[in-house]
């Protein structure tokens, strides 16, 4: 599909009440608009403190608030879209085939990732004063 031909079919898309497929991957659909419901929010607040900041208090209000429904609107019926809904019903249900660890398998992965991190930083650490000691002695560079 085109372009031109996918944003035709978006516009008549925007219009519409109804839910695609409403009892399916409806988890994820919801955690996708409140992902870009609140970017929306954060973006309305940043223009009403920013560039809206001089402005008297009903424009600093509801211009923001108007942008945020609406893009609120278009993101509601955008995780509605057939194609879109689909892939989002999918991504719910390979999440579901997902084996999640158990608390000890995370603590056990937690304190590995620690460990191996703590000694990471200490072999640059003396990889750092290796090069340090080597370029002061070679007179590259004088440390103080």
């Amino acid at each position: 599909m085109s372009s031109k031909g996918a944003a035709a079919s978006l516009i008549p898309e925007l219009f519409r009440f109804g839910l695609y497929k409403p009892t399916q991957g409806r988890m994820v659909r919801q955690v996708t608009f409140l992902a870009i419901a609140m970017v929306v929010a954060f973006g309305c607040f940043s223009l009403s403190v920013g560039l809206l900041g001089g402005q008297t208090q009903p424009i600093r209000v509801g211009v923001p608030l108007a942008v945020g429904l609406a893009v609120c609107w278009v993101a509601f019926r955008v995780v509605n879209i057939p194609q879109f809904a689909d892939f989002l019903i999918s991504v719910e249900s390979e999440l579901e085939k997902v084996v999640w660890p158990g608390r000890k398998q995370v603590m056990q992965s937690t304190v590995v990732v620690i460990v191996t991190m703590l000694f990471l930083g200490l072999f640059l650490f003396g990889v750092d004063l290796v090069w340090r000691w080597f370029f002061s002695l070679i007179n590259f560079i004088d440390y103080e």
